[in-house]
């Protein structure tokens, strides 16, 4: 499967909240990513399967009883890791924030040993 670009979705500053439990802010973004990619790939299958009717090519019993090859699993395999990495991308932003928090001291202590202290 080919690389696609991808644009880093982190921003800077603390994430906003709007309900009394962060949890719920987390469970709502994740939600509401996953309806904007269910509405669109509803509309992409709407398209193709209205194209071939239209063209005579399949039908949709031939898109139920489809069965993929090997190439085929493997490009959806990667593809769905990546389509649950955006779904689960403001879990993910938040434990690489709490990992950086406490990495924090580690790093100034080693900079201090190879520095000697010194600035």
């Amino acid at each position: 499967m080919s690389e696609q670009p991808r644009l880093k979705r982190k921003a800077k500053g603390e994430r906003p909240y709007f309900f009394d439990d962060p949890a719920v802010d987390r469970l709502l973004a994740m939600l509401m990513g996953l309806a904007g990619e269910v509405s669109v790939l509803r509309d992409r299958v709407d398209t193709i399967e209205r194209l071939a009717e239209q063209n005579e090519m399949f039908t949709r019993s031939d898109i139920e009883n489809f069965q993929p090859d090997d190439a085929a699993l493997r490009e959806r395999a990667e593809r769905r890791e990546i389509f649950l990495g955006e779904i689960t991308r403001i879990i993910q932003a938040e434990l690489e924030g709490v990992q950086d928090k406490d990495s924090a001291p580690y790093t100034q202590a080693i900079e201090l040993v190879t520095t000697d202290g010194e600035d």
